[in-house]
């Protein structure tokens, strides 16, 4: 695990040694044992290593044989030892026995398909000096950050934001349709980032930049399609021979996540994700964090203490208190780059910080829920299915008459039946609709509705069943946006590799053909998974319901700490800039109880504003 940072400049000046060590040192946190650069003609590649194979040898930048193509590469290829028998077959010679090479070689014998041979985690660049051409790619689910820009005619990359902003040809500037999106995604959804400018690489596409034309060749090679078995569309399978392929899929990826040369942790919480993975794995740490008292529902601990005694296993673990919450939310905000209004990555910060003092990587369950059907709002379909029977003229003016009804049970399923899944679902999270944005917003951007947005994806989905449908929207935005930005960059924070067995390319092999009756059955999520994990748990931890990173944010909102933290941030220049100030207070009378999603709502407001100041302290003090 690693950052990566480089640039291409436009003209044939040699590229400048001083921008490169900026941009290297603004990602030391990602790699502390190693900073280390190439510089060639017009060319600048840097890498900051954190040694997790092959920790003697490997170093990056790395050249081939002959000096012409070299590369950066962050992440573990897991298949890399299969890959290289493959190329040593084909002819090509190995200088070193880690992963880093078999990409250098693999791009010299495939090429852009290399992306589609890998199996693992990563994002790399690869500099052609014959070809005068930079190929970047990364992983099929966007585990590993790639980030760039195209600024005075140089192309500029970094594994974190805050590296590219080290460059002195790029003109920091904030991107308002990136807020207006994020306002209801609850995380930066868009390809294009809070800085104008700068964008991300997509999960499963890599891009060509050919130095000379500065022109720009992004192109995608997996999309995480759903082909959900249909039946008597093909010989059904029982139901025990699906469990018996997902057991082998996810016992083998959790095995080759394990190769390293440090000692690997897993974090564990009380849900069945984690605990899979903490009963398969061959290290014997587990790491969990918790807020409140011992036996309240916000502290996982004790569950997971349970566990972590009936696997034989050693656990550490940290409690939060609500003065450490509210410290941390700036440095969290600082690692993420962008805006989160996901509170839990505060949690996910204290429990990277809290293995990184045991162990240099960690497993974790990531992926599970978008893959095997675990979130609850995906068996919703199911519970609307025969009410939505009536016609639609009838459900909209129920709707309508429940709309002005107090937060009643019920109520939420009455609006929802009303409305297609287009338009009810963009996501696990929903905050703002885009006439609420627009009224807390005082300018107006050219932003689409979240719905407008999502219409060429629910498209490509449509001959899906709806809770298929639902997995696939949250796999090509949910999980890279909010679930794999928060995981790379608090772990990351903390110097700590986090690995994801579940976003396995042959885990996804067989989750992907899941009918959709061995994902959800009635109001019982992940239903196929659960009873594969009680071949290896017992069966209060195989069924446990799932929640998460619970944070008692309701309670952090109206105590007299978050009071005081909250309000600086309302009534800051940024909140005057950005927000209308009726909108915030009704945000702030609503908090702590309110209708609906109001603290989340608040929350990532707030989220907003800190990160502002952060990044634009310049403009926050004007």
């Amino acid at each position: 695990m690693c950052g990566i940072c480089g640039f291409i400049e436009k003209n044939d000046t040699p590229a400048g040694e001083e921008i490169l060590d900026r941009m290297m040192s603004s990602l030391a946190h990602r790699g502390p044992d190693q900073g280390k650069s190439w510089l060639s003609g017009p060319a600048a590649l840097g890498f900051r290593r954190l040694a997790i194979i092959d920790p003697g040898g490997s170093t990056q930048p790395m050249a081939n044989e002959t000096g012409d193509k070299v590369l950066v590469f962050n992440g573990e290829i897991y298949n890399y030892q299969a890959l290289r028998q493959e190329l040593l077959s084909a002819g090509h010679r190995f200088s070193t026995q880690g992963d880093s090479e078999v990409l250098l070689h693999g791009y010299e014998e495939w090429g852009e398909n290399l992306p589609e041979h890998l199996r693992g985690m990563f994002a790399f660049a690869i500099w052609d000096k014959k070809a005068q051409t930079l190929f970047a790619a990364r992983d099929p689910f966007g585990i590993k950050p790639f980030y760039y820009t195209v600024a005075g005619g140089s192309f500029i990359f970094a594994s974190e934001i805050k590296g590219i902003l080290q460059h002195p040809a790029y003109e920091k500037r904030l991107n308002t349709e990136a807020l207006e999106q994020y306002l209801s995604f609850q995380y930066s959804v868009l390809e294009k980032t809070f800085f104008q400018g700068i964008s991300q690489l997509l999960p499963g596409h890599f891009l060509t930049f050919q130095r000379g034309s500065a022109s720009l060749y992004p192109k995608r090679y997996f999309l995480p399609m759903l082909t959900p078995a249909r039946s008597g569309k093909r010989k059904e399978k029982s139901e025990e021979e699906w469990i018996n392929d997902l057991d082998r899929a996810v016992s083998d990826s959790v095995t080759a996540h394990m190769t390293a040369d440090v000692e690997v942790g897993t974090f564990l919480s009380g849900g069945v994700d984690s605990s899979l993975i903490a009963a398969k794995f061959t290290g014997d740490k587990t790491f969990t964090v918790g807020y409140g008292k011992e036996d309240g529902y916000y502290n996982e601990i004790p569950l997971a203490r349970e566990l972590a005694g009936e696997l034989h296993l050693e656990q550490h673990t940290k409690r939060i208190s609500e003065k450490e919450f509210w410290e941390a939310v700036p440095e969290v905000l600082y690692y993420m780059d962008e805006p989160s209004g996901d509170s839990s990555a505060v949690a996910l910060y204290f429990l990277s910080r809290e293995a990184s003092r045991y162990v240099r990587v960690v497993v974790s369950g990531e992926g599970s829920d978008e893959l095997f059907g675990g979130y609850c709002i995906y068996c919703e379909p199911q519970a609307l299915h025969l009410y939505q029977k009536l016609p639609k003229s009838l459900r909209r003016r129920i709707a309508r008459m429940a709309s002005r009804l107090p937060d009643i049970k019920g109520r939420s399923f009455l609006m929802r039946g009303s409305m297609s899944l287009e338009e009810r679902f963009i996501g696990n999270a929903n905050l703002f609709t885009a006439k609420e944005r627009a009224r807390l917003l005082k300018d107006k951007t050219i932003a689409l509705s979240p719905q407008a947005f999502l219409e060429q994806d629910y498209k490509s989905a449509e001959v899906l069943d709806e809770a298929s449908r639902m997995q696939y929207i949250d796999l090509l935005h949910w999980l890279p946006g909010d679930i794999l930005q928060k995981a790379d960059r608090m772990s990351m924070a903390h110097s700590l590799e986090l690995r994801v067995p579940y976003l396995d390319r042959e885990v996804f092999r067989v989750a992907k053909n899941l009918p959709a009756a061995c994902k959800q059955k009635g109001q019982v999520s992940k239903y196929l998974f659960r009873k594969m994990a009680q071949r290896h748990l017992p069966e209060s931890s195989a069924n446990r319901k799932k929640l998460g990173f619970p944070v008692p944010l309701g309670h952090f909102l109206t105590s007299e700490m978050g009071d005081r933290a909250v309000r600086k941030a309302f009534d800051s220049k940024a909140a005057e800039k950005f927000f209308n100030r009726d909108a915030l207070e009704e945000l702030l009378a609503g908090r702590g109880c309110g209708r609906g999603n109001t603290n989340r709502k608040l929350w990532a407001v707030y989220a907003f504003l800190v990160w502002y100041e952060i990044y634009f302290p310049e403009e926050s003090a004007s």
